[in-house]
């Protein structure tokens, strides 16, 4: 397999659990400096000109939580989607959360022209958004972990999605010391081999 990914964004939740489940693959940089997202070559790859992509041997496939399941088709004993249809249903509930919401009020920060044309519209949605990922942290402190991981004790796909938008608190103006759970979630999730492995490779 190879993996199309960018430092720093939520591609690196697809290098996380392909790292919890013991999988190999051939990680390729993407340059967002060079907005190689947005080459003619890369278009080939994944023509939303967004990370990540997975090639596998059917083809590519693309979107994060698309990948995330994929993952966890091919290594069940990796425990990573769990089996008991209520806590699956746990772990979906807070993957559609961070991709229609907290991602969303994220890339409002410097994404601006998806969803607007005027350039004080652009400063608006980014004056918004430590408002909007901090509302997003307390909705996820108080439904979202359920321990230090998001079902509880046991890591699932959700908390590799979860990790790498954490990473982009700070940045985005959340003030973290008032988010105790998520922080105890951070500091199991950097204990864990897979994320440290993505740090070694300067992914985050």
């Amino acid at each position: 397999m190879q993996l199309y990914y960018a430092p720093g964004t939520i591609s690196i939740a697809v290098v996380i659990a392909l790292n919890e489940a013991g999988l190999d693959y051939e990680p390729i940089k993407i340059d967002f400096a060079t907005k190689q997202q947005a080459s003619p070559g890369y278009a080939q790859i994944n023509p939303k000109g967004r990370v990540p992509a997975l090639v596998v041997d059917g083809g590519i496939l693309t979107e994060t939580g698309a990948l995330l399941d994929y993952i966890a088709d091919l290594a069940p004993t990796a425990n990573l989607r769990p089996s008991d249809p209520l806590l699956r249903a746990r772990m979906g509930e807070v993957m559609f959360y961070l991709a229609s919401t907290m991602h969303v009020a994220h890339a409002h920060k410097m994404r601006g022209n998806r969803w607007a044309s005027s350039q004080s519209s652009y400063k608006d949605m980014k004056a918004k958004v430590p408002q909007t990922m901090t509302d997003c942290c307390r909705y996820i402190s108080s439904n979202g972990l359920r321990g230090p991981f998001v079902l509880g004790a046991q890591i699932s796909l959700a908390d590799c999605y979860l990790y790498v938008i954490c990473t982009w608190l700070a940045g985005d103006g959340v003030k973290l010391g008032d988010f105790p759970k998520i922080q105890t979630f951070m500091t199991a999730m950097e204990q864990r081999d897979s994320v440290r492995a993505a740090y070694a490779g300067d992914m985050l």
